[in-house]
Formats: C-alpha cells, structure tokens, sequence
C-alpha cells in the first residue's frame, strides 16, 4: 500500500484556486450552482435534488458531500471576478489499501462551462491523487448525462463500462452510472494532454459568459 490520505490545503493553479470547501461557503455555493441548468443532466440526482432556496440548499448540501473526503470549493484567480466561488469538486471514496479514490461531486456555475475551470480542477485534482500515491481515479456521471460524459472523455480518461440500475434518483427513478477511470500508467498521456488544453486559453482569466449563452451551450 503507497497511498496516502491527501492534506486538506488550498491548491493554487493558473485560472482556479481549489480550497477546502467549508459549512461557511455554503451561501457562496449556493448562489453559484443552484440552478436548473445545474441539475438537469444529473448533478445531485437530477431536477428533483435542487433546492433553490439558500437554507434548504445548504440543508441539502450538509447531506450530500462526501466531507469525509475532501471537497473543495472552485474559486476564479485574476480579472474581473477574482476570488469569486464558481463550483465545488472532491477526491472522494479514498481506499488507501486499493489505492483508488473518485473525483465527483463537480458542478459549475454555468457561465463558466467550456472555459479553462474544468480543465485545470481535474489536473489539479489528478495530479493531487496520483502524487499521493493513488493508482486509479474512477469518474462516473449519469448515463444519460451528456454532457458530463464528453467531458469525462475529453481529460483522457477512458471508458469502462455502465453499471445498470447503479443508484436511486430523489424522483424515484433509478440511474445508470457511465464509469471512466485514469489509472497511473495513463497519467503522463493525461496530464501532457490537460496542460496542452491549458495552454489554448493563452493565461486569460476566465471570463463569465453571458446566462443565455450559458443556458444554450
């Protein structure tokens, strides 16, 4: 076993800070992923998870995060919205024997999809796993969650299957889990190709898109 549980310390990268995420930031949250578009592909159990009004929303998040993980908050660094909370992701389900932990519990504010945020969070958060001795990241989405998976895809993970009837939704329904994973041998391949995609947002801080926009991508 070379695995080790991961200190709970704020990263810094280019675009993005990923800072332990806190009861206190919960509101932040809120304001930042409590919408529709968030939730309609999936993200804590699909429409009938959101909770759009902020005590409930905090209430629900209490319950959903894995904090006995380490989830992180997504802060912007630099331009006009420095600082501003933009997300939330973990390195979750740490089995230190197996040396395999996932990376889930990812939303996004949605003015801020298809910029360099996602990008550097999963490097960020790869890189954290794999310098700690972890030798497999899985990363599932729901089956019907498009967009998610593409995403998945896209950082070079690969594919591994669908668990059929994997988890109950809030509406009863039952979700199929899609399963992708970066194991260590991958990760040079990973981490070239994520750092390659950095370099096209040529260092400018990441800028809102507009909520239509954001709502028709």
């Amino acid at each position: 076993m070379n695995a080790q549980r991961p200190e709970p310390t704020t990263l810094v990268g280019r675009y993005i800070s990923l800072e332990p995420l806190s009861p206190e930031a919960l509101p932040e949250l809120h304001r930042a992923i409590a919408q529709p578009a968030v939730f309609a592909a999936g993200f804590g159990g699909g429409p009938a998870g959101l909770h759009q009004e902020r005590d409930d929303f905090i209430a629900w998040a209490g319950r959903y995060y894995q904090w006995s993980g380490l989830p992180f908050g997504i802060r912007l660094i630099g331009g006009a919205h420095d600082g501003e909370l933009v997300g939330s992701t973990a390195l979750g389900d740490l089995d230190l024997y197996n040396e395999s932990a996932q990376i889930g519990w990812t939303a996004y504010d949605p003015r801020v999809w298809g910029t360099a945020v996602n990008v550097e969070a999963k490097l960020m958060l790869l890189g954290l796993a794999f310098d700690n001795g972890f030798g497999r990241i899985m990363i599932q989405a729901d089956a019907v969650n498009e967009r998610s998976r593409a995403a998945i895809v896209g950082i070079g993970a690969s594919f591994e299957g669908v668990l059929r009837r994997h988890r109950q939704r809030p509406d009863g329904s039952w979700r199929d889990s899609a399963i992708h994973s970066v194991i260590g041998e991958d990760w040079p391949r990973v981490r070239a190709g994520l750092l390659a995609r950095l370099d096209r947002f040529d260092s400018q801080p990441v800028a809102y898109r507009s909520r239509e926009r954001a709502r028709t991508a």
